[in-house]
């Protein structure tokens, strides 16, 4: 069986992703984009643009504030991606917060709680005939 190989979009949206996190973690200096992790980058078919998905570990108060600075930082990014990525025409960046961490995370203490309660007894009103 043969390996399937990503698709362009998939390979430059990797590309971005990894190049991102270098930026974002030693070129920025705004403090409000400091603890910002990018999980994940989606670009168009055409790859004029890339959905870049971050998510941080400030308080939800606290998102605003990263998100204008990521919007902010955003045309010096596309810049630094510029020089260090080889595309004809750099993709338009738009950052999205990247909430599946938390909703994975409600799912899992609403699974556990499940497991916690103990089965209701039988209903002796509710008999097999």
């Amino acid at each position: 069986m043969a390996a399937v190989t990503p698709s362009r979009p998939e390979r430059l949206g990797d590309q971005v992703r990894a190049e991102l996190a270098v930026l974002l973690q030693r070129s920025v200096r705004d403090p409000a984009v400091r603890l910002v992790t990018v999980t994940h980058v989606r670009m168009s078919k055409d790859l004029q643009h890339a959905r870049v998905f971050y998510t941080t570990l400030t308080e939800p108060d606290d998102r605003r504030a990263t998100a204008r600075g990521l919007r902010r930082a955003g045309p010096f990014l596309r810049r630094q991606l510029a020089q260090r990525i080889r595309v004809r025409h750099v993709p338009e960046l738009t950052f999205v917060y990247d909430d599946s961490l938390e909703r994975e995370q409600r799912i899992a203490e609403v699974l556990e709680a499940i497991a916690e309660t103990p089965p209701a007894p039988p209903d002796p009103s509710d008999t097999d005939r």
